[in-house]
């Protein structure tokens, strides 16, 4: 039983480590993520639904276990810039720029665009899916996959993010 465990986990590892990654920008730390998801998964598998969506649960904890760390880290004003997460070695191809660009411009959405657009983009999750690791209606993933979409391509036309405009 526990191997049949220990396999179903297995397999959803590269994803795990590659969003986690994607969220906090340092391996160590993305490392450190996914080892306290699987730790939580396994000291709670019998809250697991029998047939539910493992990959999406897996995710939900992920970013649980990294928005509860987030809002630690904004209580406390520790903050790491986005030059500090990265390898001291800097790209020099063209490509490498680009992908530090965009990921500089992602770090600039909010957080619930931000791990939205990680999880339909870089993981591959459908609609559904997203939504169930969100706990939100599949209408407003919608919604809010184009707004981050939307607030990407203009940080990166423009540089910045576009100021918030007040409705009263």
């Amino acid at each position: 039983m526990a191997d049949d465990y220990a396999r179903l986990l297995e397999e959803q590892i590269p994803a795990l480590r590659r969003y986690a990654f994607a969220l906090v920008r340092d391996h160590d730390a993305a490392d450190d993520l996914v080892q306290d998801c699987l730790e939580r998964a396994l000291s709670r598998w019998y809250l697991r639904r029998p047939g539910g969506d493992l990959r999406a649960w897996l995710f939900t904890i992920l970013r649980n276990l990294y928005v509860s760390a987030y809002r630690t880290r904004k209580r406390r004003d520790i903050w790491t810039t986005i030059d500090e997460a990265q390898s001291s070695i800097e790209p020099e191809q063209e490509a490498g720029l680009q992908a530090r660009d965009v990921l500089a411009a992602i770090d600039q959405l909010p957080e619930e665009q931000k791990s939205l657009l990680l999880l339909i983009s870089v993981e591959d999750l459908s609609y559904e899916q997203a939504a169930r690791v969100l706990a939100i209606p599949v209408g407003t993933v919608m919604s809010r996959l184009s707004r981050a979409r939307q607030r990407l391509r203009t940080i990166m036309e423009n540089g910045c993010a576009p100021l918030l405009r007040r409705v009263k």
